[in-house]
């Protein structure tokens, strides 16, 4: 069954969701079809992206989330202007040819403006060599287009759930968080002409294998340059751990996410996919197992060891002790181990993107 699904040019709703669901033995083919068609497509680079998380100030209250609004229980932080420079700064001289910067959601006019001169002045650091991905949320099209005029490239902005209806289950039901919102800020960046992510966690309360494929479908309809997905882990000062008896186990998630990577890649052959965090805090080489299946972008964390902590999205976030060298040298080290190479000082832009903006023209 497995071999005439992967035989297909199109895969349908329901051979995903066969192989989203399928055996032992018939993973391992899935997992060595999806690694050979991503060296046929892609090779076997795997680009870093130096992340900085610079602040846990969030305006949104999703019900999943450890930095929400809502949440008392953490320290709110900021790092200084200068610090993100110098973290950028640092993956710059290191070769990793990309960072991405990760916050909280805001949209006031001080945080705009901030923004907008980090880019510059990262650009000015680093000869305008630098390429530079944000993840900072839903903004208006004017901040996005300003934003893109200073230096910036990509945008992750992930849906979490392409259905609407499981969108609206685990986000609060007001006008600051509505699916339509999210929807078109994502066609705002493709329309000014950013590298476009997305992505979805993977395991959460009432999501379903259904809903799985339907993400995966949902991606490729949307034309989507980049996707960051990962299993869903908990956090217990949120609405949702109240459900946690109800999930299948971290590792039926961690697999599932692994299945979901390799069925993207065969659906997608030529988008950028994100090994993701996430997969690290379950397993310690979860990240290793993702490229070796499909993904083709890790992010190490270079934000200041003092702040890292403080950006508890969800519980046992890797990586909160280690210095940035430290975390660079093992990651070169394991990469290796696993017959990847990491190239210095190319940006390791989408091959989707160049296609997707050529049938534009």
């Amino acid at each position: 069954m497995i071999h005439s699904i992967l035989k297909k040019e199109t895969l349908s709703k329901e051979d995903l969701i066969y192989l989203l669901s399928c055996s032992k033995d018939e993973e391992k083919i899935l997992f060595d079809y999806s690694e050979k068609i991503r060296i046929n497509t892609i090779g076997r680079n795997v680009y870093l992206r130096g992340l900085i998380e610079f602040s846990n100030i969030c305006t949104k209250d999703c019900l999943y989330c450890g930095i929400r609004k809502s949440n008392t229980t953490i320290e709110r932080f900021q790092v200084l202007k200068e610090e993100i420079v110098e973290a950028a700064e640092f993956a710059y001289k290191k070769g990793y040819g990309s960072i991405v910067l990760q916050s909280g959601e805001r949209c006031d006019e001080l945080f705009i403006d901030t923004i907008d001169d980090i880019l510059k002045k990262i650009k000015k650091i680093s000869n305008n060599e630098l390429g530079i991905t944000l993840s900072l949320g839903e903004q208006n099209k004017e901040t996005y287009q300003r934003w893109f005029n200073s230096g910036a490239h990509r945008y992750l902005l992930r849906i979490e759930a392409a259905d609407e209806n499981l969108y609206n289950k685990i986000h609060p039901n007001d006008e600051n968080h509505l699916y339509s919102r999210r929807y078109e800020c994502l066609k705002y960046l493709q329309d000014i002409g950013y590298q476009t992510g997305t992505g979805v966690m993977i395991g959460h309360p009432f999501q379903t294998i259904e809903d799985l494929a339907d993400n995966l479908l949902f991606f490729k309809k949307f034309d989507i340059d980049m996707v960051g997905m990962g299993p869903y882990v908990e956090h217990q000062d949120t609405p949702l751990y109240k459900y946690k008896d109800t999930l299948i186990s971290q590792k039926e998630r961690l697999n599932l996410s692994l299945r979901m990577i390799a069925c993207l890649r065969i659906l997608m052959p030529d988008i950028n996919i994100a090994a993701a965090t996430a997969l690290q805090a379950i397993d310690p080489l979860g990240r290793e197992k993702a490229v070796q299946i499909g993904a083709n972008v890790i992010m190490p964390n270079i934000t200041p060891t003092y702040k890292r902590k403080l950006y508890n999205l969800y519980e046992n976030k890797p990586g909160g002790d280690e210095g940035k060298e430290e975390i660079h040298q093992l990651l070169i080290e394991r990469l290796k181990q696993i017959d990847y190479c990491v190239p210095n000082d190319l940006w390791g832009d989408s091959k989707h993107y160049f296609e997707r903006i050529k049938k534009g023209d």
